[in-house]
């Protein structure tokens, strides 16, 4: 089966569709409702078409770069196919490469292995701990990081200072987000680029949040590398991405050692072995690849580029228009944010109600309007604590933080709501709607 007969052109709609419209949940009070996905910015839901693809190629499914049989052959194709059309998607320079991990967090923690010695991170108090973690773990990595900025200019200018001061000279890498998953705000990611280039340092841009609702062009951005997750592409089949430039990927140690990262082995007369590792993408793909999960990937991009981005962006303004619009309606609700409410941001929106904890808000919710979203930090815990203006006493991935008093002294937390592609106005109009009710009338 050809692979262009796996990936037939269809024709491009004006809405992309995804998986879950039709899903019935329970509710408290008994029956059923159509259930309401508004947690895109964790895991979006598959696009239809992606789901397509998958269940067409998945009887030609074989082993990759292993077999000299027509499965293994065709699965090959498709896997360095899927590679192609990333490259093409994130408009990787003609030397960049594309390398398929698990997802953004085992993407930066790659190129956190493959640092050069006294490499000198910089990266904001604001990040994913995807981002913000995996430098640390390197032993000769020294991380600097850097204060919530409170407008994009001052994003640029706290950067540039913090790499003038910097000594010694030597390897230097930013890491910086492209679009905030708590905030939904954009990052300056050009302006940042060029200040870091201006003082020869590189910077890798953390995609996961951006990738699904603007184009990511890593040439036209000056990025040297870039990082997204599939799950949060409508491609939740445990795949991710690294790509961009190849000098330090390529003198790293392998990522995984095991088969596909080694080009030949041999025996030494001393009993031991000789490595002669890949110096391509291979290099840090050992063991069997993920090729449904890289096929859905390139399904992903493809659609969402038929689609076209200026669709895409033209929707998701209306709803986050309209989301934004009705929770300002509402007493006591805030909307966290950097940059302020003209900052242009993507469909991911946090907010806090007086008086509520964002557990029992999301919990409610979910029992009593069948809407899904997510409450506590984001896994992004320094950010969220200084949007909401104090330390929680108790530390807690889920659930509401509890603020100092000097901050304000009442329960207060965080719940984000996240939507994008095929997400229907009856969604965010019944969100809106189930706030209002609560918040007035508490719940039930």
């Amino acid at each position: 089966m050809p692979v262009s007969t796996l990936a037939a052109d269809r024709p491009v709609c004006d809405e992309l569709e995804v998986l879950g419209r039709d899903v019935q949940v329970p509710l408290a009070a008994g029956g059923e409702i159509g259930y309401a996905a508004l947690d895109y910015a964790a895991s979006a839901p598959a696009l239809q078409r992606v789901w397509d693809d998958v269940a067409a190629y998945a009887p030609y499914y074989g082993s990759v770069h292993r077999g000299a049989g027509y499965l293994s052959q065709l699965s090959t194709d498709l896997f360095e196919n899927a590679r192609t059309t990333v490259a093409g998607f994130l408009g990787c320079r003609d030397d960049d490469q594309v390398i398929f991990t698990r997802s953004t967090t085992d993407s930066l923690n790659l190129l956190a292995a493959a640092l050069p010695p006294a490499t000198r991170v910089f990266v904001f108090e604001t990040e994913h701990h995807a981002a913000l973690l995996p430098w640390e773990q390197r032993d000769g990595i020294d991380v600097t990081y850097l204060d919530a900025p409170r407008t994009p200019r001052q994003a640029v200018d706290t950067l540039e200072k913090a790499l003038a001061a910097r000594a010694p000279y030597g390897p230097a890498l930013v890491c910086v987000t492209g679009a905030s998953n708590v905030t939904g705000e954009i990052w300056p990611v050009q302006e940042l680029a060029a200040a870091a280039h201006a003082h020869g340092a590189r910077i890798v841009l953390d995609a996961a949040q951006l990738a699904p609702h603007r184009p990511v062009d890593l040439a036209g951005l000056d990025v040297d590398w870039v990082a997204f997750s599939g799950h949060k592409l409508y491609a939740p089949f445990g795949s991710g991405v690294l790509a961009g430039r190849a000098d330090w990927l390529r003198e790293a140690d392998p990522y995984l050692a095991g088969g596909g990262a080694s080009r030949t082995v041999t025996r030494r007369p001393d009993g031991g072995v000789d490595v002669a590792w890949h110096t391509t993408a291979a290099r840090h793909e050992a063991g069997s690849p993920n090729v449904i999960g890289a096929y859905a990937i390139a399904s992903a991009c493809r659609a969402l580029t038929d689609a076209g981005f200026d669709t895409v962006v033209a929707r998701e303004q209306e709803l986050i228009a309209r989301v934004r619009n009705g929770l300002a309606d509402i007493p006591g609700v805030r909307v966290l944010s950097l940059f302020g409410d003209d900052a242009d941001r993507v469909g991911v929106l946090s907010f806090v109600v007086d008086g509520w904890n964002s557990s029992r808000l999301a919990a409610a919710l979910s029992t009593e309007y069948g809407i899904g979203v997510r409450d506590g930090l984001f896994c992004a815990h320094p950010l969220v604590r200084a949007l909401l203006g104090g330390a929680p006493d108790e530390p807690a991935e889920c659930g509401s933080p509890v603020l100092a008093p000097a901050a304000g002294g009442s329960e207060l937390g965080a719940v984000r709501v996240s939507f994008g592609a095929g997400t229907p106005d009856e969604h965010v109009d019944r969100f809106v709607r189930a706030v209002r009710e609560l918040v007035a009338a508490g719940a039930r």
